[in-house]
């Protein structure tokens, strides 16, 4: 039994991927809109527009995102695809992160954050589809759960170290801005590090056939040596047209398979309220006017209570069907939500972060191997930039309402109610793709 449960080495390498990623989630939860806070502040920008600029720009980065995921999924799928794509986004979130430190202008901050998110998000589409090739169907709740539980407690180191040159600059004898420069590249290092091992053994070993892949090239090879060097770049745009036929054939398939169809749309609804809270909860704290460290404590305290939280709930879908844990996780952070618009008192910023972390992990990594459980495994890539649609992608619309809420009544609490109302539709709407097939 132990045997069984205990990870592999290639399990392993693909968990510390998502401790190296979440380093850059951490940062931009916590320490990133203190930092936007301090530049909006300088440049005279009310904290009301503050929390909207900062929304506004979240939504951009993950509208870029739900554009281009599905595309490049699908381009994914096609053998030894998948590899360079995942380095590739990954490095633009690396540099990305790494470049916050160089901008003085609270607009070109902003620009290189949406450059840093898009790399990061756009990572996720292929890291998340990785998951089918690197474990069994059995095990893929205790593997998504167990990334994202290690995720939560090692992204804590990079932060603490971050923490002691953000929070004591002036006792170190530096300046705040050497200070977000070190926070922001030794979590770029971070990030670049731990995702070496991964890409060193990871193979690709679900794709589409060769045939799907190329359906028009049966005939010919009549052609001589001298076309061999355009070999490469038809062989690519040959990938990229025969990428978009089959996404369309997805969406198609989508439609007609009801139970994916249903998830989608409940999982955009849920997710994105899931993902504004992630998002915009110290710029939503900063915004009341709450004492900064107090938040960046809080947030951290998030991280310690999400690691067991997510080993527990990979422990219970042993026991319990993922579907019914999804719901109960739904229904958790509906209350979180309505508990958040009265908040105004650092306490209840403290009980809303312990709350957040019981059941963040859990839904996160629980909607992941979920949706990896009914879907065709050699179509992941496409797959899952669909469901960064409606993920991440979606997030966009939570952001977005949440600011433009704030802007238009004046007051930051009143933007959090949307949240709570789209937890309800996410719950209903997850029930009745749960009955389905």
């Amino acid at each position: 039994m132990n045997k069984e449960n205990k990870l592999t080495r290639l399990e392993i390498y693909w968990i510390l991927y998502d401790v190296g990623n979440s380093a850059f989630v951490l940062l931009v939860a916590t320490i990133l809109p203190i930092y936007f806070n301090h530049l909006a502040s300088t440049a005279g920008i009310s904290e009301v527009d503050y929390l909207a600029y900062w929304g506004y720009a979240a939504s951009v980065a993950t509208v870029i995102c739900a554009l281009i995921g599905p595309v490049l999924g699908s381009i994914a799928d096609t053998q030894n695809y998948k590899k360079p794509l995942f380095t590739a986004c990954m490095m633009v979130g690396v540099v990305g992160c790494a470049a916050l430190s160089v901008p003085t202008s609270w607009i070109i901050f902003l620009a290189v954050y949406v450059v840093a998110k898009v790399g990061f998000n756009a990572s996720l589409i292929f890291y998340d589809s990785m998951l089918t090739d690197v474990t069994t169907e059995n095990r893929l709740d205790t593997v998504s759960s167990c990334g994202y539980a290690w995720g939560y407690i090692g992204s804590c180191i990079p932060f603490v170290v971050s923490l002691v040159f953000v929070l004591m600059y002036e006792s170190i004898g530096i300046s705040f801005q050497t200070a977000m420069t070190i926070a922001f590249c030794l979590n770029a290092a971070w990030w670049l590090l731990v995702t070496l091992p991964l890409l060193k053994n990871y193979k690709q070993t679900h794709f589409v056939s060769a045939a799907e892949q190329s359906p028009q090239n049966k005939s010919g090879s009549g052609a001589s040596g001298t076309q061999s060097g355009d070999s490469a770049q038809k062989n690519g745009s040959s990938v990229i047209r025969s990428s978009f036929t089959r996404l369309g054939h997805t969406f198609q398939e989508i439609f007609h398979q009801k139970k994916i169809f249903f998830y989608l749309l409940a999982f955009f609804f849920f997710i994105d309220g899931v993902y504004t809270i992630i998002d915009m909860a110290t710029a939503y704290g900063s915004a009341l006017g709450l004492d900064t460290t107090g938040l960046l404590l809080a947030l951290l305290v998030t991280q310690i209570v999400a690691f067991p939280f997510a080993l527990l709930f990979g422990r219970l879908s042993r026991e319990f069907r993922t579907e019914q844990l999804i719901r109960f996780c739904i229904g958790a952070y509906t209350l979180i939500a309505l508990f958040a618009i009265q908040l105004d008192r650092q306490w209840e910023f403290w009980l809303l972060a312990v709350c957040v972390g019981m059941f963040q992990g859990a839904i996160q990594a629980l909607s992941r191997s979920y949706f990896a459980k009914i879907i065709p495994p050699e179509k992941s890539g496409e797959y899952f930039g669909i469901y960064d649609i409606c993920g991440k992608g979606a997030s966009f619309l939570g952001t977005f309402l949440v600011g433009l809420i704030a802007q238009l009544t004046g007051i930051a609490n009143a933007g959090v109610a949307v949240l709570a109302v789209m937890f309800v539709i996410g719950f209903l709407l997850f029930s009745k793709a749960a009955k389905m097939q």
